[in-house]
């Protein structure tokens, strides 16, 4: 049985994660980003997953978080490109909600359906080794396209937000 610890910091992580997501402002959205992301990995080391724990705060906590920043810094923060943007946002809302239902609804009935990790050590502890083989083995591909997933968001953040070229009304008079 989980005790209550590890339930709170796996509530911590969501709400965090929900906080990022909502909030108007960038800069606040990654600092929920930041505490979602090592809340999440302070579930995994009080649920004795060190390795798993160590890797969320190395590789997600660190470098994606670096990459980021970086993309937050290149947006354009100008009251009309706000505006352009949330009528962007309210006109392709639902697009991002069919695709949480189509990817988030099998993995609930997944993980409703007793889905067990298997291989596991004594104590319930997953050995670094079994991690390595999965990773590199069965879920390469898997873990690829997770990569190219990010890199992919990561770019539309950047498409998204892109200064447009002034228009001859916004350039100045000679």
């Amino acid at each position: 049985m989980i005790g209550w610890f590890p339930l709170f910091l796996g509530t911590l992580a969501l709400v965090s994660a929900a906080l990022a997501v909502t909030r108007p402002s960038v800069v606040h959205g990654l600092m929920w980003l930041v505490a979602a992301l090592l809340s999440l990995a302070a579930t995994f080391f009080a649920l004795g997953a060190g390795f798993a724990g160590a890797v969320q705060i190395l590789i997600y906590a660190g470098a994606i978080l670096a990459v980021f920043v970086f993309v937050v810094m290149t947006f354009d923060a100008s009251p009309p490109a706000l505006a352009r943007e949330r009528l962007r946002l309210k006109q392709a809302a639902r697009w991002p909600l069919l695709m949480v239902l189509a990817l988030g609804l099998p993995l609930a009935f997944g993980l409703w359906g007793g889905a067990v990790a298997t291989g596991l050590a004594p104590g319930g502890r997953v050995p670094v080794q079994a991690v390595g083989g999965l990773l590199f083995g069965p879920w390469a591909v898997a873990v690829e396209i997770a990569s190219f997933l990010l890199i992919a968001a990561l770019l539309g953040a950047r498409h998204l937000v892109r200064r447009d070229p002034p228009t001859d009304s916004e350039r100045p008079a000679p």
